[in-house]
């Protein structure tokens, strides 16, 4: 826990730290203690990974992936490949490493991190096209970089190229289809059958993604790729209870995250590095300043991105766990040269992680990229109320939405939803139509099913454009009731009633009813309502 909050203060990406605790729990550390499993540290490695992709996937908006889907696809593949050729030969001729051990690096070091990429991001201000770009980036590019570590580690060479790009597409292929058909009938069964208890919600989606995996390794597929289009699709699709379950992902990612960075810690040797460092920061550098640049530039030429956005890209490729989790595979199979490859890889993750991580604010704000964050979407949880057909949603209203100041009549809402209940601070009260809802505030809104989505749309239209979201073109709105011509009913439908056992197991209590005062929620004014 100390270590997120220096990671957070600090700006520096969390697996540096954790890693740190597993060097002095090791050898030449504090307690000296005595690890050298590369095959167990690859196994957890790998689940950890799993975990770490869902958790990314979850949280991914398909509203800013989608429109730079094609531009991360190329980037992760036909960009993955410029990156290992350009790192391959500057290992060989720069470093002296023989080709196999120059390839198996630059297979190694040319994918991103998604853990590191996840983290830093997030709390960079930058446009969604680059955000989208980079974060698919992370989650697709496991895949073929895996795929190449295999095959170079094997015995015996490579013979056919062709064969070698066949199968990264066959099994690229094979592991997309099973993560958006996991994805897709998981989110299905979980809007359509209610758990008897919200905490379920959580486990199931995080099981659902884990299937996609494992179903993708068992097809000969790419399990990672599947594992991150399911969760993507899952994390899409407006399911009950999501906050929860995405605080659930979210711990359970940081969880994964502490217990690989600390496993490869113990992992490595601290003394063993000193004669690898100056061959780790040569490979890091031409890896930084050439190959990744030159990838990101050829991969993205037909996508007519801005040239300063493409060196941010490029600058912004950050490293992490999964370079050293990967060189452990030449080491379980038993490749000469083995430890060093390691021992470079990981030294060149620490080194260009300390500059690349803080530094990436800056170059935005340098190549003038970095925007003002949006405003808080609103935070809606859905619960299901299976016997009655229709939906409970908890509707948080943040600090800067647009619904401030908006009476519940003008929101709008479709015909079979109604704002049912307001809390507010430690008071809860029945709204009237003229209620002005405020900033804090947490609204339970009762929707039929056939209306659920309408209703969600027309609040998170009001919180980005206010009352006048449909006319002001708002696209979120477009599903209201409610249009420009026929702004619809200013009364609310009366809800229908609720079993209490349906409505305990779908929110949180709240307090007492508290008689309010006239002043609490008085009436407006004609001129206030003009």
């Amino acid at each position: 826990m100390a270590a997120v909050r220096i990671s957070s203060r600090s700006g520096l990406p969390s697996l540096l730290l954790y890693l740190g605790i597993g060097i002095a729990l090791g050898q030449d550390g504090i307690f000296d203690v005595k690890f050298d499993n590369a095959e167990l540290t690859q196994v957890i490695g790998y689940a950890a990974l799993v975990v770490i992709l869902a958790e990314g996937g979850l949280g991914a908006k398909w509203k800013e992936v989608r429109p730079v889907l094609p531009a991360a696809a190329v980037i992760s593949t036909l960009g993955v490949g410029i990156s290992v050729g350009i790192t391959a030969a500057a290992a060989h001729y720069l470093v002296g490493l023989d080709w196999r051990q120059a390839l198996i690096i630059g297979a190694v070091v040319s994918s991103t991190d998604a853990a590191a990429v996840f983290s830093v991001l997030r709390r960079v201000p930058l446009p969604s096209r680059i955000t989208g770009v980079l974060e698919a980036e992370s989650g697709f590019n496991d895949a073929p970089v895996v795929i190449l570590v295999v095959a170079f580690s094997a015995v015996g060479p490579v013979e056919h190229w062709y064969l070698l790009i066949g199968e990264i597409a066959l099994e690229l292929a094979i592991g997309a289809a099973i993560g958006i058909m996991v994805g897709w009938l998981g989110s299905l069964g979980l809007r359509h059958v209610a758990l008897p208890a919200s905490g379920l919600y959580p486990i199931a989606v995080m099981a659902i993604a884990v299937m996609a995996y494992a179903a993708g390794a068992m097809a000969h597929g790419s399990g990672f790729l599947a594992v991150y289009l399911a969760a993507m699709i899952l994390g899409n699709s407006k399911l009950p209870h999501w906050p929860a379950t995405r605080g659930f992902a979210d711990g359970l990612g940081w969880l994964a995250q502490i217990g690989m960075f600390v496993l490869l810690g113990l992992l490595v040797t601290p003394h063993d590095l000193v004669d690898d460092f100056w061959p780790a920061v040569v490979v890091g550098l031409v890896l930084t300043m050439v190959a990744r640049p030159v990838s990101v530039f050829l991969s993205l030429a037909p996508f007519r991105l801005p040239a300063r956005e493409k060196v941010l890209m490029s600058w912004a490729g950050l490293r992490g766990a999964v370079p050293i989790v990967l060189a452990t595979i030449p080491m379980v199979s038993g490749v000469e040269g083995s430890t060093r490859i390691f021992n470079i890889v990981f030294v060149l993750v620490i080194v260009y992680t300390l500059i690349q991580g803080p530094t990436l604010p800056w170059v935005a704000d340098k190549l003038k990229i970095a925007e003002e964050p949006e405003p808080d979407d609103l935070g809606i949880e859905s619960a299901p109320l299976e016997r009655l057909r229709g939906h409970l949603l908890s509707v948080g209203i943040p600090a800067k939405s647009k619904m401030h100041g908006v009476e519940v009549g003008e929101l709008r809402l479709p015909a079979g939803a109604a704002v049912t209940l307001v809390v507010r601070e430690e008071e809860s009260f029945v709204p009237s139509p003229t209620t002005v809802l405020r900033r804090g505030d947490e609204l339970l809104v009762v929707a039929t099913d056939p209306v659920r989505d309408k209703a969600e749309a027309r609040l998170r239209a009001v919180g980005e454009g206010g009352k006048l979201a449909g006319w002001l073109g708002t696209s979120r709105g477009s599903g209201a009731s409610g249009t420009p011509g026929n702004p619809g009913p200013p009364a609310l439908p009366k809800a229908s009633g609720t079993s209490g056992s349906a409505v305990r197991q779908a929110v949180k209590p709240v307090r007492p009813v508290k008689k309010l005062g006239p002043a609490d929620d008085a009436p407006t004014t004609n001129a206030r309502r003009s």
